[in-house]
């Protein structure tokens, strides 16, 4: 569904200003026969479709890998074709291709560190099976050096990919640079595919050796959300707004992965399908949001936009209470399930955290609605154009799913309990 939702978005905001497609219809004059020619050649020869599907196949396999080398093939996969997506922005292609060449090279270097894990661990094993992994550590019969070794540089890897402290200075750089669509695409799916992997790993080979990495995993929580909502606070950019804001939301997730029991495992689940969905959402927005030299990202520049365009800012202010975990959103029942179940699991204070910590991200997101709603519109304000059909059901879906999510959560929750088996 998440990755449904974002190729709509891409499809139909085609015009973003990146390569292929999204360079076709900004580099020709309105109406003229150039212009048709050039996006007809665009719509048919577009490298960004096939590029999303490769990311898209590579997240399916990342997730359902049943050895360490085949998500290692799985990762690149993935990656590889969203280092391009990323440079592919036109009208800001100094800070989009910046940005993809960041991406490219710490993705390269987490990388490195994943397979030299494999590596460790397949000396300690002999195997680069799951089972076999927790075959051997659990049999007690070797040292377990290498093990531990090969679980922290794993580790390095997966966290890299949900962009969890403190292996998330990529994130901020890499989605305002990134062509929005793309950004909406990277902030979903691939959170999603890399919280299913790293879900994965940690449950099938290392859950009986919960006591060596949870402590790790609950610094890397409480560090993630405190460094993502602290940094969202003084940002003057909604997508590196948002960006800190998908750092904290990693911190969250993680929560209920630390929790170590299926009430965890569910309410992770249920938590990456909202949060995807709003993520989607609160992007699609951006891209309706423009000024004349392209989207209008800086924070003053929505001041008053609920006058000018009541109907956009009303949607946007929906996602942002989902990301802010206000009752009756999908944010609300996400945050609730992961924090229940850690308390179930022993993990109140890291919950005591995610409450302190909530509550002051809250901050960042209600600074926005104020302004939407309670400022003066600007003389020279941006514009908002009236989204194409794609467009609009991915940002309807996302919005009903918020509310959904959120008054009767119940099916979704139950849908997720039942999945939990299929993880192991």
């Amino acid at each position: 569904m998440l990755g449904f939702a974002s190729v709509l978005l891409v499809a139909d905001r085609s015009s973003d200003g990146g390569g292929g497609a999204f360079a076709a219809q900004a580099s020709a004059v309105p109406g003229s026969a150039d212009e048709r020619a050039v996006t007809t050649s665009g719509a048919l020869q577009t490298e960004i479709f096939p590029l999303l599907l490769f990311a898209v196949a590579g997240m399916m396999l990342f997730v359902s890998a049943n050895d360490l080398l085949m998500l290692f093939v799985a990762l690149e996969v993935l990656s590889l074709p969203l280092y391009l997506l990323c440079g592919l922005a036109r009208r800001r292609r100094l800070l989009s291709q910046e940005a993809a060449v960041k991406y490219f090279l710490l993705g390269a270097f987490s990388s490195a560190f994943f397979l030299y894990g494999l590596a460790l661990l397949y000396g300690y094993t002999g195997s680069i099976s799951l089972d076999a992994i927790r075959t051997s550590a659990l049999s007690g019969t070797h040292d377990d050096t290498l093990l531990i070794l090969g679980l922290g540089l794993l580790s390095v890897g997966l966290l890299f990919k949900i962009g969890a402290a403190p292996f998330h200075s990529w994130i901020p750089d890499v989605y305002q640079g990134a062509p929005t669509p793309i950004t909406a695409f990277m902030g979903s799916a691939t959170k999603v595919a890399a919280f299913g992997a790293l879900i994965r790993v940690y449950y099938v080979s290392f859950a009986g050796l919960g006591w060596d990495w949870r402590p790790v995993a609950w610094a890397v929580a409480i560090l993630t959300m405190v460094v993502g909502s602290i940094f969202a606070v003084t940002q003057t950019d909604v997508k590196r707004m948002l960006a800190y804001s998908s750092v904290a939301h990693a911190g969250f997730i993680l929560v209920g992965v630390i929790a170590l029991n299926r009430a965890g495992l569910s309410g992770s689940l249920f938590y990456l399908l909202a949060y995807g969905l709003t993520t989607i959402g609160a992007f699609g927005i951006l891209t309706l949001v423009r000024d004349p030299d392209g989207e209008a990202t800086h924070l003053s520049r929505w001041a008053g936009l609920g006058r000018r365009s009541p109907l956009v800012a009303g949607v946007f202010a929906l996602f942002l209470l989902a990301l802010a975990g206000i009752p009756l959103t999908s944010g609300f029942t996400g945050k609730f399930a992961v924090f229940s179940a850690a308390v179930s699991g022993g993990a109140t204070p890291l919950v005591v955290v995610g409450a302190v910590v909530s509550a002051m991200a809250a901050f960042f997101y209600v600074r926005v609605i104020v302004m939407m709603f309670f400022a003066e519109p600007v003389a020279d304000g941006p514009v908002v154009v009236i989204p194409g059909g794609a467009t609009a059901t991915a940002l309807a879906v996302a919005a009903a799913v918020t509310v959904v999510l959120g008054v009767f959560p119940q099916p979704v929750l139950d849908l997720a309990n039942h999945a939990v088996p299929f993880l192991r």
